[in-house]
């Protein structure tokens, strides 16, 4: 698997984002005019207090939510101005979400729930199987493919979601506290399979997060504080 946009060439632009959310006659500033841009191949960790931001800003970038004003790009399209059965379409193609209580269907083996992205595709039963088979492979979960979500410890289901995210081959990968409901060993296991995805297999990932730990596997830290880029630090 591997990114579609040249290394090193901006594949996201935020330009002057502003987000304004509406509580009865109250207007709540969540991002004041924000520009961040992200090369493809970066690994980049956003992070800040609870309230910062960060997850309003990971939502834009990745077609959930719309601007109040300013433009979002990622991988050369404008995703403010697409209709929403466009967007749809859109981040089926483009975006991998992996998220912190991982969003697995109970009722679903490992394989099942990996496969359901794929499900929205025009891939024949024996081309997802092996789209599958290769996801769990790379998240090294060959061996559980058949066993449900109950009988998978913490970081088996966040693999599982990690596979499910990276089926499709996503140009983009978005992180919400990936380790955030998970002991510090199974998240390590975690960071180490998102270093090589990005190292390895070229994946462009932005990952929000509240720990320092599991920023500093990130290429490049970015500092939210009241809607506004405060800091960047590079490694």
């Amino acid at each position: 698997m591997s990114d579609q946009t040249p290394k090193n060439d901006a594949l996201v632009r935020v330009d002057g984002v502003e987000k304004i959310f509406h509580r009865g006659s109250e207007d709540i500033h969540v991002l004041s005019n924000l520009t961040l841009k992200v090369p493809a191949g970066e690994f980049l960790a956003l992070m800040g207090p609870s309230g910062s931001g960060k997850s309003t800003l990971l939502n834009l970038i990745g077609g959930l939510d719309r601007p109040t004003q300013g433009t979002v790009e990622v991988a050369g399209d404008r995703i403010d101005r697409l209709s929403d059965h466009a967007l749809a379409a859109w981040r089926a193609r483009h975006i991998g979400f992996v998220f912190q209580l991982y969003n697995l269907i109970p009722v679903l083996t490992a394989e099942r729930n990996v496969e359901l992205p794929l499900l929205l595709t025009s891939l024949t039963k024996a081309q997802r199987r092996k789209h599958v088979e290769t996801a769990l492979a790379m998240v090294g979960l060959s061996q559980r493919a058949a066993h449900f979500p109950r009988t998978l410890s913490g970081g088996e289901q966040q693999r599982v979601g990690i596979a499910r995210a990276i089926v499709t081959d996503p140009t983009l990968l978005l992180c919400d506290e990936p380790t955030g409901d998970l002991d510090r060993k199974a998240g390590d296991e975690i960071l180490n399979l998102l270093q090589a995805l990005n190292r390895e297999h070229g994946k462009t990932i932005i990952m929000v997060t509240h720990d320092p730990h599991a920023s500093a596997r990130a290429a490049r830290t970015v500092h939210l504080t009241k809607g506004q880029l405060t800091s960047e630090a590079v490694k």
